[in-house]
């Protein structure tokens, strides 16, 4: 990696929840080893323990799998700041004229990129960093089975597109975002080693899913504040039934509405822990 491509790793402190699921297991280790005849419960204690933290993984602002920023801090938001953020790209299509809305109201945002991708389009990773906008990672290879992969996977995954955006755009990505928000609870120990911190939303306009852009906006737009976070995607892979991808269809009147309320969209924060992840 080059010049300012590195963040260097942090230590890791187990969530609560992970640091008990820890404690079941070598509990359970123990049990089995004393008593042996109550498999049948210590199975049970350990199968419920690995619900519990499935189901956790289906809560993507949830913080019982680790520290999970999904606002601006308070200085930001008292500056009417918000931040856009797109992930899934950078998309040749898409992403250009993504970039050239940004400009035309004097918006910031973030980009989380799938490495498989980046390096595809070095040319658009360049572009975004050239314009002033952050590039984060959202994974290598953007996998619907990220959150169960192993560990070994999950580092893979993470590592392979940190590096690929932190030699093409100058600077390593601060933030991580799992594809479609379903965190492992195996992947913190991974982001601490990278340097990275994980980002959720406040909120989502499923523009990845929905067709109908004045749906979408109403998603993004109700009750829209100050230190929001919001969720787009710089992709065309949907449409609305003009063949517009939903993403141009929506961030005009998006960025029109982020204007009138006096709010201004920035990158992620440089300074991992400027986020709220508590």
């Amino acid at each position: 990696m080059s010049g300012d491509a590195s963040l260097g790793a942090r230590r890791w402190r187990p969530a609560p929840a992970i640091a008990l699921s820890m404690l079941v297991h070598a509990g359970a280790a123990l049990a089995l080893v004393a008593v042996p005849r109550s498999w049948p419960w210590i199975l049970g204690l350990v199968a419920a323990n690995h619900l519990f933290l499935f189901a956790a993984v289906f809560w993507p602002r949830g913080r019982i799998l680790g520290p999970n920023i999904d606002r601006l801090p308070a200085a930001a938001a008292a500056r009417g700041e918000v931040s856009l953020t797109f992930d899934d790209g950078p998309d040749p299509e898409v992403t250009p004229q993504v970039l050239d809305l940004l400009d035309r109201f004097r918006m910031q945002a973030s980009f989380f990129c799938i490495g498989e991708r980046a390096r595809a389009h070095p040319e658009l990773v360049r572009e975004i960093a050239r314009r002033g906008h952050s590039l984060e990672n959202h994974s290598q290879c953007h996998s619907a089975a990220f959150a169960f992969h192993g560990p070994a996977s999950l580092a893979r995954e993470v590592k392979s597109a940190q590096r690929i955006i932190a030699d093409l755009a100058g600077r390593a990505p601060s933030y991580f975002r799992a594809p479609m928000g379903l965190r492992s609870p195996l992947l913190d120990p991974v982001l601490a080693r990278c340097g990275l911190r994980y980002v959720s939303w406040t909120r989502r306009g499923y523009d990845g899913a929905l067709r109908d852009p004045d749906r979408v906006l109403r998603r993004l737009t109700a009750t829209l504040a100050a230190g929001d976070i919001l969720v787009l995607h710089d992709t065309g892979s949907v449409r609305t039934r003009e063949g517009v991808p939903v993403v141009l269809a929506v961030l005009p009147a998006l960025l029109e509405r982020l204007k009138a309320d006096r709010l201004t969209s920035v990158a992620l924060p440089r300074a991992p822990e400027d986020g709220r992840a508590g």
